[in-house]
């Protein structure tokens, strides 16, 4: 098929704000490969990620609330849908390129470990057990998901070792989204980058490449503190008058004013100019407002209780499986099914021999839902 129906997309990227990124301009992938006739390379990565195996296991991973029997809880894959559906209107509005937007925002959370947060801070206490130097960030693992972990078959390649071999600019978007930053309301790009800059990157707050990966790194905190505050509403674990009057009325009083207000203040304070920013006054209430969510929600009692279920749960996988491959043959053989998935794995993914064994578990245990985590807890522990 001939390829003009890619290259007058391309071209239309030509009416795009000046400082938005352009598909034909793209750093490139880590294999060259030819091109879709159709799609552009921004959207071509979106497309892999959205039919990936990992992205649709986050609908049964935690998002905060875990293991939820409540089907209007939110999950992470909603939250990530949450965060690719604002953090698009602001592309389309700020005239910046929605394709790269959102196949950034579909992938930022792909290395998430089961139980949200929880999960992911007993995973790099149990590495840093092994090694003070080793350690478990989402946003790297994500990189890793997308760059090793991810299998897709094409004619051309069946599970080579390079994931999703998606762009520069997506892979670089992942990698520094980081949503933790809780007064960062100010984001320039840094345009110094190159190919190599994500080579054993270890610094969870470096700056994005593009306008775009800024938006998504702004908005994963819009999209969740609203929400977080209504998950807690339902499951009566705070009521709405825990949230300081005087934060509600500069934000809004339900998460679609939160987003509403946020969005349109960020718009309005990014619009042609080379940063993503919200307003001092609206940054400093988000701030703000996430560190209500902190007190009354993330370091709640009945939050905490369930960490300790996580804790559990993470590190008598971790150790036990740890332990399994010094005699990595027997897995094979094993009556539970667990240690011959956990065999199956490592042989798929091919590891390289300088890959320590710590780093195989946690690309397993980290890829599980919560449910299956804690099937896999039960069926080594309990049967």
């Amino acid at each position: 098929m001939s390829a003009v129906w890619r290259e007058r997309r391309e071209e239309q990227e030509n009416m795009l704000s000046p400082y938005a990124a352009k598909s034909r301009n793209s750093l490139g992938r880590i294999v060259d490969e030819p091109k879709c006739p159709i799609r552009t390379d921004f959207e071509r990565d979106g497309n892999r990620i959205l039919y990936s195996m990992e992205f649709r296991r986050l609908r049964h991973k935690t998002q905060v609330f875990f293991n939820a029997k409540n089907d209007h809880i939110c999950t992470r894959m909603e939250h990530v849908l949450n965060v690719g559906s604002i953090a698009t209107t602001i592309a389309r509005t700020l005239n910046l390129n929605q394709d790269l937007t959102y196949a950034i925002a579909l992938g930022h959370d792909l290395g998430h470990a089961p139980f949200g947060h929880s999960g992911e801070k007993v995973l790099d206490r149990c590495l840093k057990s092994i090694n003070p130097d080793y350690s478990f960030q989402h946003e790297l693992h994500s990189l890793r998901v997308v760059d090793r972990l991810a299998t897709r078959i094409s004619k051309e390649k069946i599970n080579e070792k390079c994931g999703l071999n998606l762009t520069f600019e997506v892979r670089d978007g992942i990698a520094c989204h980081c949503g933790e930053n809780y007064d960062e309301y100010r984001l320039e790009r840094d345009t110094t980058k190159d190919l190599s800059s994500l080579k054993n990157m270890k610094n969870r707050s470096a700056k994005p490449f593009t306008l775009e990966a800024c938006i998504v790194r702004l908005v994963d905190k819009i999209a969740y503190v609203g929400r977080d505050i209504e998950d807690a509403l339902r499951v009566k674990l705070i009521d709405i008058n825990d949230i300081p009057l005087e934060i509600r009325n500069i934000l809004g009083h339900t998460n679609g004013e939160i987003i509403n207000t946020l969005v349109c203040d960020l718009i309005e304070n990014s619009y042609d100019r080379d940063c993503i920013q919200l307003s001092h006054e609206k940054g400093e209430a988000l701030q703000s407002l996430i560190k209500e969510n902190v007190r009354l929600i993330y370091q709640s009692e009945k939050i905490k209780r369930y960490e300790k279920t996580a804790e559990n749960i993470m590190e008598g996988l971790f150790y036990d499986l740890l332990k399994c491959l010094k005699d990595f043959e027997r897995l094979k053989h094993s009556e539970l099914n667990i240690y011959r998935k956990f065999y199956n794995f490592i042989v798929d993914m091919d590891y390289d021999e300088d890959e320590p064994d710590e780093q195989k578990v946690i690309d397993f245990i980290a890829g599980m839902t919560d449910g299956f985590a804690m099937k896999c807890f039960d069926e080594i522990y309990w049967m």
